[in-house]
């Protein structure tokens, strides 16, 4: 199969693009509104874009809530959704009404941040606290209109200016990814766990001095960034 994306994709039943750009992480956005109630979402289409200085992104499918927050007061944070909290994760993603607390909804605790005023998921293993950069409209689809409320994307990028991790994922010094059980985004209505059984590590290839050469050394990382 080989088709443009101004098409449907032959013999598909739905777009395949989501289950072919995986896996993606949750991007579990915690906002203010303007009467400090918090809202919660999470946003497959996230990730990290930089780490000097460490930045992330992610985008909102039309103007909601968290969108609207972060322009109005220019703070996020993003905690780290992991397998323990699938089930709030997802009922956090409810459209429910503009100043219904998805904290509340999904039963979650609020956590202080250090720097900003939105907090974060108490019971996630993680989080990152940011202040907007830059927000980028993104080409709304074609034949549907943009304006004030556009049907198009629009791409949130944020600074992380502190970073919260539960000791218990800390170990010699390192953040202990496999334990964490973080969860990813696929397509459709599909998700995976990213735990130790699936993780496997590689050491960088060197190239020669004349760079007409790489090589890389075998077996597991030895902890030598190259």
């Amino acid at each position: 199969m080989h088709y443009p994306t101004s098409t449907r994709a032959p013999g598909l039943k739905f777009d395949p693009f989501k289950a072919l750009a995986v896996p993606r992480p949750i991007g579990w956005i915690a906002t203010l509104n303007a009467d400090g109630v918090p809202n919660l979402a999470p946003y497959s289409f996230f990730n990290a874009v930089s780490d000097r200085p460490p930045m992330v992104m992610f985008s909102s499918g039309g103007h909601k809530d968290s969108l609207r927050n972060i322009l109005a007061n220019g703070e996020f944070t993003c905690s780290i959704a992991n397998q323990a909290l699938t089930d709030a994760m997802n009922l956090s993603s409810a459209p429910v009404a503009p100043g219904v607390s998805e904290f509340t909804l999904a039963g979650l605790a609020e956590a202080p941040s250090l720097l900003v005023k939105p907090p974060r998921v108490a019971q996630a293993p993680a989080a990152f606290e940011c202040r907007l950069w830059k927000t980028i409209d993104l080409p709304a689809p074609p034949g549907q209109p943009g304006g004030a409320d556009p049907v198009g994307y629009t791409m949130v990028i944020g600074e992380v200016v502190a970073i919260y991790i539960d000791d218990q994922y800390i170990a010699d010094g390192v953040v202990d990814t496999g334990r964490m059980r973080t969860l990813a985004r696929l397509g459709y209505m599909d998700y995976a766990v990213i735990g130790a059984e699936s993780m496997f590590t590689l050491n960088r290839p060197t190239a020669s001095a004349d760079g007409q050469r790489a090589e890389v050394q075998p077996g597991p990382w030895d902890g030598v960034y190259r």
